[in-house]
């Protein structure tokens, strides 16, 4: 005959979930969704984010170009392109000054192609209105370049850029970089691009800094006073 003790705890017979497990388990799940919804509207779509980073990366690049061959480096967004106007305010490039063959700056002062660069992913436009010289004023428009002479025909047009001084530092530090998601005239690639229906939650960016770092924007309203009109069929 066996006996059960009194003082032992007898094993579950059931080993399912309760009903208050349950209900505990799809609080928390639906506590986790519902932030990492408000935390990916706030730093725009797929192509914004993609664009941000590559962008990043060409910053980068532009200050260690500077700092490693004692030049002035530009990041140059395209503003009109001669004959690849589809990449007007999409195409990024890293440009340096010429040196000469003993190491020396060429003068007078002219610039080569430093990398490939990128072209934002598609629908994805270069915001010179909401980009600004000074962002925290929100003021000043970013510095722009006529023309890059002497370079292959894919890259001739005028540009707006950033600039890196020779010891890596950002000539116009606090200027900001934004990209937005917009739509534009294919027979009209000179317009500005337009805000899409997501409006203001498909915008992103970053600050430079006199260092060379950069301050991601997570969120539209870090973006300055401009952001806030940014509704459907407004040109940026």
């Amino acid at each position: 005959m066996h006996f059960i003790d009194s003082n032992t705890p007898t094993e579950r017979r059931n080993s399912g979930f309760t009903l208050v497990e349950m209900l505990v388990v799809i609080a928390i799940m639906s506590v986790l969704v519902t932030a990492g919804a408000i935390g990916l509207g706030s730093i725009g779509g797929k192509g914004v984010s993609s664009g941000v980073a590559s962008a990043e990366s060409l910053f980068d690049e532009a200050r260690a170009i500077a700092v490693g061959q004692r030049v002035k480096s530009r990041v140059l967004v395209a503003k009109s392109m001669t004959n690849n106007p589809a990449d007007n305010l999409r195409k990024i490039v890293v440009v340096s000054e010429k040196l000469n063959t003993d190491g020396t700056i060429a003068t007078p002062q002219s610039w080569v192609l430093s990398s490939r660069g990128v072209v934002l992913p598609d629908q994805t436009f270069f915001s010179q209105d909401l980009s600004k010289k000074n962002h925290e004023t929100s003021s000043g428009s970013i510095e722009e370049m006529p023309s890059l002479t002497g370079a292959k025909a894919a890259f001739a047009g005028s540009y707006f850029y950033y600039e890196f001084n020779s010891e890596g530092i950002c000539t116009t530090p606090g200027a900001s970089f934004i990209i937005g998601n917009g739509s534009r005239n294919l027979n009209n690639t000179s317009a500005k691009p337009k805000v899409t229906a997501a409006g203001k939650r498909d915008f992103g960016g970053f600050v430079i800094w006199r260092n060379g770092r950069t301050s991601l924007f997570r969120s539209p309203d870090q973006m300055g006073s401009g952001i806030s009109s940014m509704a459907p069929g407004k040109e940026f």
